[in-house]
């Protein structure tokens, strides 16, 4: 195996603000996280009427999505951002859209880094707005987070941001792409996974795949990603006693493709797949800080020699 050669770089403490209660003002060269909150806000309102797959929601979803990707000049990877698809769940004939963006590389602009988090939730179930706050309105606001980043800091290896559709439907968006990837899949060096990163009691947020791909493991025995503000912990990759999450997001198409994956998550909390998963109870400083986390690793692997 080859040894791999981390450059962990510094970075700078998170501020508090009271825009929004216990909400953290990002003043670093990362991205804001007034706007990161705004967005999760705004994409987990009822006027989202919960983004399920095929409703007049996911539309809205899909417009706000490509509309910040635009702002923030992330390019469509194809001539449209949109990926359309088909599939039938249920005897009923369901059409999704994935959205795909790009973020060129400047050494090696032909190899990829897929990050990724799905954008619908359950929709409206006896007259009750599944809003989906955490799950996963959080990872797809977390999208414009690197894209924000990737403004100032340009990656070396090009990046697709990617927000699935049909995940909650039985992953069908990230299958879809794995079998239509436009860019050849050999080409795809790593897909990051974010589903449900914005709230832990406990401040833990779980990454799956560095039991799978054991050259991610002297990254996360680094003392960067140990911090007193949140715990990064390696588990629910089927190596403990903790519930196997290898196969329970869209990161689980890439790992059946061959593609090497990392999982970002949370444990399942009262309010998964309830109504009341709506954006006043997330954790806002811990969401903040764990999507710091998840791209400070990706500075990281950026830096590898594939």
């Amino acid at each position: 195996m080859k040894k791999y050669i981390f450059v962990l770089t510094s970075f700078c403490l998170i501020l508090c603000v009271n825009v929004f209660p216990q909400a953290p003002e990002l003043k670093d060269d990362l991205f804001d996280g007034e706007a990161l909150l705004m967005h999760v806000k705004n994409l987990s309102s009822d006027a989202f009427e919960g983004r399920r797959t095929g409703t007049k929601g996911a539309v809205k979803a899909r417009k706000y999505i490509i509309n910040a990707f635009c702002k923030l000049q992330v390019k469509p990877l194809r001539k449209s951002y949109e990926q359309s698809f088909m599939f039938i769940k249920n005897k009923k004939e369901y059409k999704g859209v994935n959205i795909l963006g790009l973020i060129k590389g400047t050494y090696k602009p032909n190899k990829y880094i897929v990050v990724s988090a799905h954008y619908d939730h359950e929709g409206i179930k006896n007259g009750q707005i599944y809003n989906g706050a955490d799950d996963n309105a959080s990872g797809v606001c977390a999208l414009f987070s690197f894209a924000e980043y990737f403004k100032v800091h340009p990656p070396k290896h090009s990046v697709i941001l990617v927000a699935f559709d049909a995940e909650e439907l039985g992953l069908r968006g990230s299958r879809h792409y794995v079998n239509n990837t436009v860019v050849p899949s050999k080409n795809i060096l790593l897909n990051i996974n974010m589903d449900m990163i914005s709230r832990s009691g406990n401040k833990e947020l779980f990454v799956v795949g560095v039991e799978t791909h054991q050259h991610f493991k002297q990254l996360f025995s680094s003392k960067e990603f140990k911090t007193e503000d949140i715990k990064i912990l390696v588990g629910h990759d089927g190596y403990d006693e903790k519930d196997n999450w290898t196969y329970s997001s869209d990161h689980a198409n890439f790992y059946k493709k061959g593609i090497p994956f990392l999982y970002f998550g949370v444990e399942d909390h009262e309010d998964y797949h309830e109504p009341t998963d709506d954006f006043e109870n997330i954790h806002p400083e811990f969401y903040c800080k764990a999507v710091k986390q998840i791209i400070t690793v990706f500075k990281q692997i950026d830096l590898l020699s594939f």
